[in-house]
């Protein structure tokens, strides 16, 4: 199966997930572990977004995946106003040329309009959940509609997040405080294996490998079907 498949099925990718985290008990090197997970989560998001889509009802011509890797953040008026005068005078005389370049893993696209970002991560903490919501919050900033979603195989978020079924999910207060200060954020965590990340039991190695269930699949689908929902 290879990521342009639209035809995954739930079983494909529990199927895919087998099969790419046997492939990783194969590797020694962290940093290959490290990116084949990565790509891992990413080509799950694919399929999943794809299977959603289809749930919906959609026409799978209308759903995208973009070319777009980077959106231009412009600096803030009301920033450059503040600084002193000889410095705003630079800024001012280049200010096309002061921007950041912001981006998540996984732009969703219907009919060419950016709808649903998507940070794919193996695992988050605490502490990768401050820039995953900064980094929203900028694209919200020039998507105000945008849905925000945090997609990973296991969490260390603390709370709930480790439990994909349970609905509704109440979270953690380290996570809620981060994200009591990004309000317009409304992130949405979605989080495929159970059981909180343990660094010390990595689920490529045999002794600690973790089911991917049905159940946890159909609910990822389901919630990314509620996101696409609008947009049919």
């Amino acid at each position: 199966m290879t990521a342009s498949d639209l035809q995954a099925s739930p079983q494909d990718l529990i199927s895919l997930y087998i099969s790419k985290i046997d492939s990783i008990s194969r590797e020694t090197r962290p940093s290959r572990i490290r990116a084949a997970k990565g790509k891992l989560v990413e080509e799950m998001s694919l399929h999943i977004v794809r299977l959603a889509w289809r749930e919906c009802g959609g026409e799978p011509g209308r759903l995208s995946f973009g070319d777009v890797k980077t959106y231009r953040v412009p600096v803030q008026s009301v920033y450059v106003d503040q600084l002193p005068e000889d410095v705003r005078a630079q800024v001012n005389a280049r200010k096309n040329q002061y921007f950041y370049r912001a981006k998540v893993d996984r732009h969703v696209f219907v009919d060419g309009v950016f709808v649903i970002g998507v940070e794919c991560k193996s695992y988050t903490e605490n502490a990768m959940l401050k820039r995953i919501l900064v980094d929203f919050r900028l694209l919200k900033s020039l998507h105000p509609a945008l849905v925000c979603c945090l997609f990973q195989i296991e969490s260390m978020l603390g709370g709930d997040y480790s439990d994909p079924l349970a609905m509704p999910q109440i979270g953690s207060s380290g996570s809620h405080t981060l994200m009591s200060y990004f309000p317009e954020v409304e992130l949405n965590i979605i989080t495929l294996l159970e059981g909180e990340r343990n660094i010390k039991q990595p689920i490529h190695q045999s002794d600690y490998f973790k089911e991917l269930t049905s159940e946890s699949l159909d609910l990822a689908i389901e919630r990314f079907s509620d996101f696409l929902m609008p947009f049919v």
